[in-house]
Order: structure tokens, then sequence, then C-alpha cells
């Protein structure tokens, strides 16, 4: 992937993360990831027409186009309030082709820190398909902070070191990014997956009142 447009990636994914913590209007976020689905279309189209004879940058370019379609396509259902579930399915599909582009990375095409940024992206897509395929709203902060989290530790931070000459040791990135989002992502489960709302009981149903028939408050 271009290290502009993993930039970018990096800034959507950190604005995505913070509308599901709720800090951001969906409409508002809906507008930027139009943007940057839009560049995320068009850069790979360039790249593989610059290198239609060389098929290992038509591999790494192609990859690109499940983050472009995912924003545009997030983008139209924040703006146009549609139903979620198109979105989720589609992130499935993209979950699952992102453990074939880890391969690729770790065995064809010799970066091992892409290969584990690509694992990454397989976990983030998953939980979108849990969360807006399936509808299990109780991950939704759990998601929020992983999506923002891995704006910056899959996106902005490998694309800036990119970008200034300092992506040096694939080998050693890979072992720490492999380390951090085990521990990191572990950890933030049992802090921020919300509980299932609980069964109401036959009071509750009635009414919300307690068996001497006083308002519930809590």
């Amino acid at each position: 992937m271009g290290a502009v447009g993993l930039l970018y990636v990096g800034a959507v994914l950190f604005l995505n993360g913070m509308m599901l913590l709720k800090k951001v209007e969906p409409r508002a976020a809906g507008v930027f990831n139009l943007f940057v689905g839009g560049m995320q279309v068009v850069t790979p189209t360039v790249l593989i027409i610059a290198n239609l004879s060389r098929p290992a940058e038509i591999l790494s370019a192609s990859g690109i186009y499940l983050f472009g379609f995912t924003y545009l396509y997030v983008g139209v259902n924040l703006l146009g309030g549609f139903d979620s579930t198109g979105v989720g399915y589609f992130s499935l599909f993209v979950a699952i082709m992102a453990l074939g582009y880890s391969y690729a990375n770790f065995r064809l095409l010799g970066d091992p820190a892409f290969g584990v940024i690509w694992l990454y992206w397989s976990f983030l897509w998953f939980l979108f398909f849990v969360l807006l395929g399936l509808k299990r709203t109780q991950i939704t902060r759990y998601t929020g902070w992983v999506t923002a989290i891995q704006g910056w530790v899959t996106g902005a931070i490998p694309a800036f070191l990119i970008l200034t000459g300092n992506w040096r040791n694939p080998s050693l990135y890979a072992i720490i990014l492999a380390v951090f989002g085990v521990v990191v992502f572990a950890g933030l489960w049992p802090l921020t997956r919300e509980r299932e709302p609980a069964a109401a009981t036959p009071d509750e149903e009635l009414g919300g009142r307690d068996r001497t028939h006083r308002p519930r408050w809590t």
C-alpha cells in the first residue's frame, strides 16, 4: 500500500473509532469516509496501470481496493442512514481476504511487518462484521477503541516511518506489533465490553413496576 494512502487509512480509522465511541457525529464521519474511499480506489488503479508487468506490485496494490470500497460503503451508509448489514457482511469478506494478504506479505513479498498488520486488519474487519452484520452492539466500545488504536499503529505511524525513510527493520517491527496487539487488544476486552441487556422480569414487562407497584428507577 502506498505510504500516502496508508497515512489517510490511519486518519479514517481513527475518526471512525471516535465515531463508535460517540465523540464524532456519524454524518460528519461519513463525509471523510467518502474522501478516503475515493482516494483508495484511484490509488491502486494508478499503481496497477503503472506496473502491468510486475505481478508483485499488482498483488500489493490489489488489497487497497478492500479499504477503498469499505470506506465508500461506510460513507454512503452514514450519510444515507441505511442499514449496516451489507457493510457488515462485506467486512467478513475483507477479514477473510486479509488473511490471504497476510500470508502473501509473509511468504511472497518478504514483509513480515505488514504480514502482522494485515492480521490486525483481519481482526478489525471481523469485529465490524460482528458489530454491523450480526448487530452485536455490546462490542461497540471495544470495536471503537480497537479501530482508533489501529488507526495509529497500522496506519499513521508506519506511513510516517516509511515517508521519512525510517522503516528499516520490518522483522523487528513485526515482533513489536505482534506483542502489542495481543497485550493491548486482549486487555481492552474486559475493560470495554458491554453486557447484553438483562431479560425483563414479568413485572417490568407489565409496566416497569415492582411488586409493591411503586415506580422502578433503577
